[in-house]
């Protein structure tokens, strides 16, 4: 008797080619396991998987060591070689009646003892690739019918029954490393394609926020933002952006900025809450040599810099009383005097005004020009508050943990479910800047790739500590030292009072000290 079949080299047989098959996950090094532990017990010279399409036979793994993979080869471009070699076309062939009823049908193994002389086998790829003998064994786990798995020799040797019985019975442990094997390419495509939409999607974002000067959002109040920014860009007209600290405002004025023919010239902003009250004209329009103390030489303002382009005048309702009065002029003129001088200069700068306070209501309360308003209120803009756009919340967080993972050199790849809805029933007082100082923090702490609740570090805010609103003075106080108290008179910083209010510091710095409020009377307290 052949030593080959005695009962303990059969089972080492079996024994090593179901660990080295089971050992690996994609096909062709799983066939390539299964040829060498027959190596010595079935002789074989091409070893293969195919599965069974509606109307083709596909291959999906190839052994064949008489023509092997290249070194720089896929396995899916080797397959792809090895299918069109052998008369298939883009891997793959139709079917041949006879072999899809033998294997799927009947399930049973079907021995070619002379593949070039079977007309059976017209069509298959078979004769193509030189096999002179065949067998076809169906892989099946319970009722499902996996694939086929097709062993051939080139040379004119049959295969023997004994051979045929060692084959069924390697068939066995086979079926559940092709299934897992083919599972994960099913796996691996699905990953590929789920990594290349998210690459698309967040290229489409980023493009989308570069068309839009990084603005990015769906939502309707967005949208309709931008269909107004389309539609005054290649204007002149002064515009007035309005809405809450945090909403985007200098991005809407750089998106029309970028839009129109002014684009390959500057845009020149001006924080009009930041600058002390004396030294306001002299920024927006200069100043001559001598004009006041400290001025020792000419210096040209922010409407001479921004000749032929934009200038974007922030928190314009901070303007005291007398640079009112200049801008004025600006708009209806287009002239001004730098400070300390008597020559008129001319200027053709756009001007695009924003602010979070309600200057209807500071007209009425004789702190803002009525005049002035109608000049700046030619094209109103209002940017809505992130808690009207809670459809925007996810693309943004998103946005902004792509982003910044980038920039500290972590990989962040999404935001759980829990997170995203605490994200989504936050009110967001400090509106998208908030957003984005909570997401940045949270990659920060964030130990895993994917950021969860834990992560997100919430401000919990007072009952009566909210979003700046635009309301009268006594509102606008009491919510600041409301602020301030919480924060212990800390402006700046974590969970100081800008950060409370959703303003930046410096503009609250600027109202602290226009209300004569006593910060430091908050820290003695504390």
């Amino acid at each position: 008797m052949d030593r080959r079949w005695s009962g303990e080299a059969k089972y080492q047989a079996l024994l090593r080619v179901a660990q080295a098959a089971n050992s690996r996950l994609d096909l062709s090094s799983v066939l390539e396991a299964v040829a060498g532990g027959l190596a010595g017990l079935v002789p074989i010279d091409l070893i293969g998987v195919v599965t069974h399409e509606r109307e083709r036979v596909r291959a999906r793994g190839i052994y064949f060591p008489s023509a092997p993979r290249g070194k720089a080869e896929s396995p899916a471009a080797y397959v792809q070689r090895f299918s069109e070699a052998s008369g298939g076309t883009g891997g793959s062939w139709p079917h041949t009646p006879f072999l899809r009823d033998a294997m799927e049908g009947d399930r049973r193994t079907l021995v070619l003892e002379h593949v070039t002389t079977d007309p059976r086998c017209d069509g298959s790829g078979m004769k193509e690739v030189g096999a002179e003998c065949a067998v076809l064994l169906p892989l099946t786990m319970g009722d499902e019918f996996v694939a086929v798995l097709v062993v051939a020799r080139t040379k004119p040797s049959p295969f023997s029954p004994e051979e045929v019985s060692i084959l069924e019975d390697v068939a066995r442990p086979v079926t559940t490393a092709v299934a897992n094997a083919l599972a994960f390419e099913e796996i691996q495509k699905l990953r590929s394609l789920l990594e290349d939409e998210n690459v698309a999607l967040r290229d489409e974002i980023a493009a989308t926020a570069a068309a839009a000067g990084g603005i990015i959002g769906v939502s309707p109040g967005l949208r309709e933002v931008l269909e107004r920014v389309g539609l005054v860009a290649a204007t002149d007209s002064t515009v007035l952006i309005t809405g809450e600290t945090g909403t985007g405002k200098e991005l809407v004025a750089r998106a029309i900025h970028a839009a129109s023919p002014r684009a390959k010239h500057a845009m020149v902003k001006v924080n009009c809450a930041a600058l002390p009250e004396g030294l306001v004209a002299s920024e927006l329009f200069g100043h001559e040599k001598g004009a006041f103390t400290g001025a020792l030489e000419r210096r040209r303002g922010r409407f001479e810099l921004a000749a032929r382009g934009t200038i974007f005048l922030d928190e314009v309702a901070e303007l005291p009383a007398p640079v009112q009065v200049m801008l004025l002029r600006v708009l209806q003129e287009r002239e001004f005097e730098r400070v300390g001088g008597s020559e008129t200069l001319r200027t053709d700068a756009r001007v695009v005004a924003a602010t979070n306070r309600n200057l209807e209501e500071a007209v009425r309360e004789g702190k803002f020009r009525s005049d002035l308003f109608y000049r700046l209120n030619v094209f109103p803009i209002r940017t809505p508050a992130l808690r009207e756009r809670v459809e925007d919340i996810p693309i943004l967080a998103e946005y902004w943990a792509s982003r910044c993972s980038r920039n500290i050199g972590k990989t962040i790849r999404a935001i759980d479910e829990s997170a995203m809805a605490a994200l989504r029933t936050y009110p967001w007082p400090g509106n998208i800047r908030e957003l984005q100082n909570v997401v940045e923090r949270a990659v920060i702490l964030a130990r895993g790739d994917v950021l969860g609740l834990s992560d997100f570090e919430l401000p919990s805010l007072g009952p009566k500590v909210g979003p700046p609103r635009h309301d009268g003075p006594d509102d606008d106080r009491q919510r600041i030292e409301e602020a301030l108290a919480t924060s212990r008179g800390r402006v700046y910083g974590l969970e100081g009072a800008a950060e409370l209010l959703g303003v930046p510091p410096t503009t609250l710095e600027a109202r602290i000290r226009r209300l004569g409020i006593d910060k430091h009377a908050f820290r003695r307290r504390a």
